[in-house]
């Protein structure tokens, strides 16, 4: 789960986690957020998802951040877009068009570089992370997001023994633990979800619940 599996995922474009569409879970409920159009927001671990190009079309300003440079590259060559790039602290950031992603280790981003993000969006960040890691993620969080910043988080649920993860199943319990101290949750969705993923019924697994938080840091 550290860099090399995923330098390895992206090098061997083993990238089933990517989304051919933008989430609908993002669109039904990014309004449930009431951020104001111009707000930045932060997409940690954001490969080249579609999801921002959406978020920047909402007329916010997007911040990404990515370890996995063919990645970056990858967004900005499909989306058409001519970034330009530069040193940013211990990052590479590449910017066009409202869209600015960091590339490298999302544990090296500093408060500094978040300062203006009202708001953020993680889809596949927290489910991609095993327990150890996903402790040191919200930590990380918490240290980069200002009291105030509103976020969307979706999450799904398994019986973990029936699957290796990524994507790792993340229980309602588990979130609360997290998120509780720093953050006010809402559960906006609680769904089974099994039956539109094929690939967790091919391997047996006999549930799959999404859920969808709306978060506000204290």
């Amino acid at each position: 789960m550290h860099e090399e599996f995923w330098q390895a995922r992206w090098a061997r474009n083993e990238i089933g986690f990517h989304r051919s569409e933008v989430n609908p879970a993002l669109q039904e409920y990014w309004p449930a957020l009431q951020l104001a159009a111009a707000s930045e927001v932060l997409v940690p671990l954001c490969g080249k998802s579609l999801d921002m190009p959406w978020l920047a079309a909402q007329g916010h300003a997007v911040l990404g951040v990515e370890l996995a440079e063919r990645a970056v590259q990858d967004f900005f060559a499909e989306q058409q877009l001519v970034a330009q790039v530069g040193a940013d602290g211990a990052l590479r950031r590449y910017q066009a068009q409202g869209i600015a992603v960091l590339q490298g280790d999302f544990f090296a981003v500093t408060p500094a570089q978040t300062a203006g993000c009202a708001g953020y969006y993680d889809r596949a960040a927290l489910i991609a992370l095993p327990p150890e890691m996903r402790r040191r993620y919200v930590a990380q969080l918490q240290a980069l997001l200002p009291s105030g910043c509103r976020g969307l988080l979706v999450t799904i649920d398994y019986p973990q023994e029936q699957k290796d993860g990524p994507p790792f199943a993340v229980s309602d319990a588990e979130v609360r633990a997290l998120y509780g101290e720093g953050w006010q949750i809402e559960l906006l969705e609680d769904t089974d979800v099994l039956a539109d993923n094929a690939k967790f019924g091919a391997q047996a697994v006999t549930e799959l619940r999404q859920r969808v938080y709306r978060l506000v840091r204290r």
